[in-house]
C-alpha cells in the first residue's frame, strides 16, 4: 500500500527547512512528507541568505505552477498543506483539481477578499514600500521579523528563529496580492465554487499581522458558493509564526485531527 503523500510549501521569508519538524512528525505517522523549496530555492537557509537573486521576481503563478509539476509526479494525490503564501498555493492548487486535501494555514490575501487591515499594511511594507520590488528580492530586518511574525512571542524567542530561518524573498507575489482585486486575471485568484475538490481548512492566529485573523475569515467566506467540506479554526494568541514556534506540535496535532476526521490516513485508500 503506498503512504498517502504530504506536500509542506511555505510562505515568503522563510526557507523551506522551517517545515522539517512536520516532515518528522507526519513520517512518525506513516505518511509520505515533502517540503520542496520555492523554484530556484537554495538549499539552506544559509545559501539562500548569500543569494537573494536566486528567487527574485518570481510570481505566484511560477510558484503555483512549480508545485503543480512536483505534484504530478508523485504515486499518489497528496495532502498539501501551506503557510502565508503557502496557503494561498495550497487553495490556488486544490481549486485547479490537484491534491486530495489542503490545510491553508494563515494563507495570503487571494483575489476577492476585500479587507486590508493597517497591521497587514505595515507587515508588508517592507517590499511594497518600494515598487522596485517587484523584480527584487527582499530581506526583512530582526525588528520587522519581530512585527510580521513573532509579535506574540518573547523577545528572545523572535529573535532566535529569525537567525534560524529567515531568507531574502521575492517581492512580486506580494504585489500581485495586493492589486488582485484590481486585476481581471490576477494570480491571486483561486477557484472557491469548484465543488469536485477535496476538503480544505483554513486556519488562523488570532494575532497575526502579517495575515491578521479578519482576512483569514473573509478568505473561508469566500468559499460559500461551493458544497465541498470547508472548515476554519483559530487559534486565541498565536501570530504568523504558529507553524514553527514552540507551539507548532499543537497546530500540527490539529492537522493531523482534522485529516482523520476526513477520512484520511496515512495508508492510503
Amino acid at each position: 500500500m503506498t503512504a498517502t503523500p504530504v506536500v509542506f510549501i511555505h510562505g515568503l521569508w522563510l526557507h523551506a527547512s522551517t517545515w522539517q519538524p512536520w516532515v518528522d512528525l507526519f513520517a512518525k505517522e506513516g505518511y509520505a512528507p515533502v517540503a520542496p523549496g520555492w523554484p530556484g530555492e537554495p538549499p539552506t537557509v544559509e545559501a539562500a541568505r548569500k543569494a537573494p537573486e536566486a528567487v527574485a521576481g518570481l510570481g505566484i503563478d511560477d510558484v503555483a505552477d512549480h508545485y503543480a509539476r512536483i505534484i504530478d509526479d508523485l504515486p499518489a494525490a497528496p495532502v498539501l498543506i501551506g503557510h502565508s503564501f503557502g496557503g494561498l498555493f495550497v487553495q490556488k492548487l486544490l481549486g485547479r483539481g490537484y491534491g486530495r486535501a489542503a490545510i491553508a494555514i494563515d494563507p495570503a490575501q487571494m483575489k476577492g477578499v476585500r479587507v486590508l487591515p493597517p497591521a497587514q499594511l505595515r507587515s508588508s511594507f517592507p517590499a511594497l514600500g518600494n515598487p522596485a520590488n517587484r523584480r527584487r528580492s527582499v530581506a526583512l530586518t530582526e525588528k520587522q521579523f519581530r512585527y510580521g511574525f513573532g509579535n506574540a512571542l518573547s523577545e528572545a524567542e523572535s529573535a532566535a528563529l529569525y537567525q534560524a530561518h529567515a531568507i531574502p524573498s521575492p517581492g512580486r507575489p506580494l504585489f500581485e496580492a495586493a492589486f488582485a482585486n484590481f486585476s481581471s486575471r490576477s494570480p491571486a485568484a483561486v477557484d472557491t465554487g469548484n465543488a469536485q475538490r477535496g476538503p480544505l481548512l483554513i486556519m488562523s492566529g488570532q494575532l497575526d499581522h502579517t495575515v491578521p485573523d479578519v482576512v483569514s475569515r473573509s478568505a473561508f467566506k469566500q468559499y460559500s458558493r461551493s458544497s465541498a467540506v470547508t472548515e476554519f479554526k483559530q487559534f486565541p494568541g498565536r501570530g504568523h509564526s504558529l507553524v514553527f514556534d514552540s507551539g507548532w506540535e499543537g497546530v500540527a496535532d490539529e492537522a493531523l485531527a482534522w485529516l482523520a476526521r476526513q477520512g484520511i490516513t496515512p495508508g492510503g485508500d
